[in-house]
């Protein structure tokens, strides 16, 4: 599961960092195997979210990655259509929609735990 950290810095408008607020949360957590490589697939989808197609296609998943609520909000989009494209993923049954969609619903779970609350 995602642990709860503050700090890191995205990248905003014109390459300059943008930092979070005080009251702003991240979720930390390790993605890595299958579930990254799918995910990285995707990242293009990402591509005006402020440096977090970089940040994902760039990690290993060696270290816990953090992500915050605005980072989270484009990142469940993008695998909610993904998810429900046909023509991306035919087969349910297929290994690497069953680790997106475990990753999709464990993201999902961590985001309404600690946003929604």
């Amino acid at each position: 599961m995602c642990a709860y950290a503050y700090g890191s810095e995205s990248l905003g408008i014109r390459g300059k960092p943008v930092k979070p607020g005080k009251k702003d949360i991240a979720i930390q957590c390790k993605i890595s195997g299958r579930q990254l490589e799918e995910l990285q697939k995707h990242t293009w989808q990402m591509c005006e979210a402020f440096g977090l197609d970089t940040k994902i296609d760039n990690y290993k998943g060696v270290r816990p990655i953090s992500f915050y609520s605005w980072d989270l909000d484009c990142l469940l989009d993008v695998l909610d259509m993904t998810l429900n494209d046909a023509k991306e993923y035919p087969d349910k049954q297929d290994e690497g929609y069953i680790q997106l969609h475990k990753l999709y619903v464990s993201l999902k779970h961590d985001y309404k735990e600690t946003y929604e609350n």
